[in-house]
């Protein structure tokens, strides 16, 4: 059998390119969790000044950490974004048209 490049009337065929891209949601949301968890154990890992407390050093540190772990999340998912890019592959993609018939018999 041979194959047949022609397209049919009803069909349009044009490249494009397929690949795994990473959902950069999920990496921002990671980095916070993890900027979230490293302010929490290093809270708890150093006496707090009673003065202040435990709530509020916590707190301040977030305000660094959780910032900090967004951008590594950020930065992660745009190394992954252009590796998917370089294992991209262009395939051919067709599409048909089909009309179908007013009544069946």
């Amino acid at each position: 059998m041979s194959e047949q490049n022609e397209t049919a009337p009803g069909s349009s065929a044009r490249q494009v390119s397929i690949r795994r891209a990473p959902k950069v949601p999920v990496f921002l949301l990671l980095g916070a969790l993890v900027g979230l968890l490293t302010a929490l154990v290093l809270t708890a890992a150093f006496p707090v000044d009673p003065l202040v407390g435990f709530g509020a050093t916590f707190g301040y540190l977030c305000i660094y950490f959780i910032p900090a772990g967004l951008v590594l999340g950020a930065l992660v998912a745009l190394i992954l974004d252009a590796a998917s890019k370089r294992r991209a592959r262009d395939v051919t993609m067709e599409r048909d048209t089909v009309q179908g018939e007013d009544e069946l018999s």
